[in-house]
């Protein structure tokens, strides 16, 4: 063995190994048990992918969900048989729920399908290493599950120079790794060599043995030293003395380079990359012979066993048909930990399936595990700052996890915490201090999530109202553009109003001095009828009925657009637990949008059968030629279905109790009102409706009066001073406001909920006014 430095690790604890009793036999082989249970999560990162379905038959090795993304791997049938189910089953986890899995009921046959070997895989290039490893659904052996993958292609601007191999194994009972050092140690050196190549040939490549394993050391010793004659290679087996933790990835980096990874940082940043030595193994198998990651080294221990030894398992074999294989004995356990009984964690539940990571079954017995005594209050004797590996202060994180203060947990650095349980192991008040920080930690992620849901969730509220905004202000922008083209249009029509009237006075006095000269014909004034036709004519010729059904049909789209994203909302409103009375707003304005969707549908399919029949009705014109008494007619008969729609919801969202019920009942109130003024209007449109027997004359329809009206009003404005203009602003100003202050008095009285609405339409006019009287002063100075 090649002399190397050894740097020592600070802190650290000597608990008894208890490695003997599993060592004792030869690896045994489990037997194939009668369900297999694969969860789509052994790794760090996100959950694989199911390719298969229910009822579908597999054969061993064959691909049954693939990677969803970087941070994922892979997972392969452990044998061949039936998928029976793919659903949530409780899984090895210290929460103790349940996650999605893939269920295969075995045949027996463990028929394998091909695999695809490689005769020279140190003639691959590093992306194809890689590729093989990926597909291979391998991730770390040493219990953490970081995709292997992942660690072998580092950055393009990261140089590695050395490559840790860990066969630590510092936690006490754990023997997988020293057993399959021993009994794999050509295919690990294989495995070293292959990932020295796919990283580039690092200068350093480097064995890490606690000098409690010696077979496994000299076996490793004299397959390196053929290896380096034979490959020209330098694998370096280091021995060092055992300690627990030394087998943790920082520490191990510490003893062996005396490099230390900075808080925050990876191993990568130093140009070091460390993998276990159950990963080398599996990484040799999946490149030189296509075999995927379907089973590993367990060690099953502990004195309520009768049988203690390491067994290799394949990856999905319920933990109790294992136990089983051993002889356990339930009356005897005291608990079933996965791990060790430092780092490990208690199942409640031995129908649980093994996976990928788990290196350890411990079925203690109460003799040899004793419940732990009762926690008592802390003493401050610091012993526990002197045991942590990592330099932390446990006794201040202990405060800070009970009290919940998050930031200064993050500030004294929780998270470069390892829970490997040395402060808990050399605490005399018995404080379980790995499970306050384990706790604190859960906290603190889901803080974050939180925290990032929030952020997501209020900037895609910003984008909506900044998109609202834009949409406001080109609605604004265009009836601005409206306002000022329709003003300008009448100024036109005003000039030529006074124009024609001045060129007629012309003629006139030009005919009372030349008698003789025959003045031009005046034209008859058209009557209200003809009016209000050439009216509908000219709105006619205007009108492309191609451009209203277009305009109907955007309706419809924009309405059906409009529904799907508030489905959407509702969905994902109800997915996040918002507040109930909230979602019911949204679902009763998703039902008043379904309402004007199917109204618009109906009116579309209308116009359709209008066009088919080549008859067209001109809506402006029959409006202009309805009489007050049929309009006030049409509109009692439209509030009265409004009113009968609205009494149904209202119906309904009292039956189920719903927030918006009182809303509903104010709408109610509001359109029998609005009713009641409606049929006011009739009574008063019919009986000012001239009998069809008097022989006076009829009266102009309102069509006719309101075109005379216009009439005058540009007359008079044609014929108004500036300071009259400015008079005749102020005075209509004025009368705005009387009734605009009438209005809000009426609401203050009925506490309207539109109050507040009511109170800016008064500040707006009071300023309007306001203007309106310092122009018409100012012209009056001016003047």
């Amino acid at each position: 063995m090649t002399s190397h430095t050894i740097w020592e690790v600070p802190g650290g604890i000597h608990p008894p190994e208890n490695k003997a009793q599993s060592m004792a036999q030869a690896l045994a082989e489990c037997p194939l048990a009668p369900e297999y249970i694969l969860p789509l999560n052994q790794h760090i990162g996100a959950p694989s992918a199911p390719l298969v379905s229910v009822g579908q038959s597999v054969k061993k090795y064959q691909l049954i969900a693939d990677a969803e993304g970087i941070f994922s791997a892979a997972l392969h049938a452990p044998t061949s048989g039936t998928i029976s189910a793919i659903e949530e089953r409780l899984i090895a986890h210290p929460s103790g729920l349940s996650a999605p899995c893939i269920v295969i009921a075995p045949d027996g046959l463990d028929e394998a399908c091909p695999l695809e070997p490689c005769e020279q895989p140190f003639a691959l290039e590093h992306a194809a290493i890689v590729a093989k490893i990926r597909q291979a659904g391998l991730v770390g052996m040493g219990g953490a599950g970081f995709p292997s993958a992942v660690k072998l292609n580092p950055h393009a601007n990261t140089s590695i120079n050395t490559l840790i191999i860990n066969g630590t194994e510092c936690e006490p009972y754990i023997t997988a790794d020293d057993m399959l050092m021993q009994t794999h140690t050509h295919e690990l050196l294989e495995g070293v060599r292959l990932l020295a190549h796919t990283l580039g040939n690092p200068d350093n490549v480097l064995i890490g043995v606690e000098d409690n394993k010696p077979e496994a050391i000299a076996a490793l010793q004299e397959a390196a030293h053929k290896a380096n004659q034979k490959h020209g290679c330098d694998i370096q087996v280091v021995s060092f003395p055992t300690k627990y933790p030394s087998g943790g990835e920082k520490q191990l980096i510490y003893i062996l380079t005396g490099q230390e990874v900075e808080s925050g940082k990876i191993p990568a940043s130093l140009g070091i990359v460390v993998q276990n030595v159950g990963t080398a193994v599996a990484a040799w198998r999946a490149v030189r012979y296509g075999e995927p990651l379907i089973e590993r080294i367990t060690t099953v221990v502990g004195q309520s066993l009768q049988v203690q030894r390491n067994m290799r398992v394949r990856i999905g074999t319920p933990m109790n048909f294992v136990l089983e294989q051993n002889g356990f004995m339930a009356s005897q356990s005291a608990r079933l930990i996965v791990g060790g009984p430092m780092m490990g964690y208690a199942l409640e539940q031995t129908c649980v399936p093994v996976i990928k990571t788990t290196n350890c079954l411990l079925a203690p017995s109460h003799s040899e595990m004793p419940e732990a005594p009762p926690q008592q209050a802390c003493i401050r004797c610091g012993h526990c700052a002197e045991a942590c590996p990592a330099g932390l202060l446990p006794q201040q994180l202990y405060w800070y996890a009970r009290s919940d203060e998050h930031e200064k947990l993050e500030a004294h650095h929780l998270f470069d915490c390892i829970e490997c349980g040395a402060c808990s192991y050399v605490c005399p008040s018995s404080i379980p201090l790995v499970q306050y920080y384990r706790a604190a930690k859960g906290d603190i992620r889901k803080a974050a999530a939180d925290k990032l849901k929030s952020d997501k969730a209020r900037e895609r509220f910003e984008h909506r109202q900044e998109r609202l905004a834009k949409e406001e202000a080109a609605k604004e922008a265009k009836r601005q553009a409206r306002k000022a083209a329709a003003e300008l249009n009448k100024a036109k029509m005003a000039a030529q109003q006074a124009a024609t009237e001045t060129s007629h006075s012309q003629n006139l006095a030009s005919t009372s001095t030349h008698k003789d000269i025959q003045p031009p014909a005046i034209p008859a004034i058209a009557s209200a009828e003809e009016l209000v036709a050439n009216a509908a004519t000219a709105a006619k010729a205007q009108q492309d009925p191609t451009l209203d059904k277009a305009r109907l049909s955007r309706t419809v789209e924009s309405l059906a657009s409009s529904i799907t994203r508030m489905k959407a909302q509702m969905a994902e409103a109800v997915s996040e637990g918002l507040d109930p009375s909230r979602i019911e707003k949204m679902a009763a304005k998703l039902k008043q949008t379904e309402l004007k969707a199917q109204e618009a549908k109906t009116k579309l399919d209308a116009f359709d059968k209008t066009l088919a029949t080549g008859v067209l009705v001109d809506a402006a014109a029959q409006k202009m030629m309805a009489s007050p008494q049929d309009a006030a007619a049409k509109t009692l008969s439209s509030l009265q279905k409004r009113l009968s729609k609205a009494q149904e919801l209202h119906l309904e969202a009292v039956n189920e109790n719903k927030p918006s019920a009182d809303a509903l009942k104010q709408g109610v109130i509001k359109l029998e009102q609005k009713i009641e003024e409606a049929k006011q209007a009739l009574s008063e449109a019919q009986n000012a409706a001239p009998s069809s027997s008097s022989s006076e004359p009829q009266q102009p329809d309102a069509a006719a009066a309101a075109i005379e009206r216009a009439k005058q009003k540009v007359q008079a404005a044609a014929s108004m001073t500036p300071e009259q203009k400015a008079q005749a602003a102020v005075e209509s100003l004025q009368k705005r406001l009387s009734k605009a202050q009438e209005r809000y008095a009426k609401a203050q009285e009925t506490h309207d909920e539109n109050l507040e609405a009511f109170a800016t339409g008064v500040e707006k006019l009071e300023l309007k006014l306001k203007a309106a009287m310092e122009a018409q002063q100012e012209g009056s100075e001016q003047a």
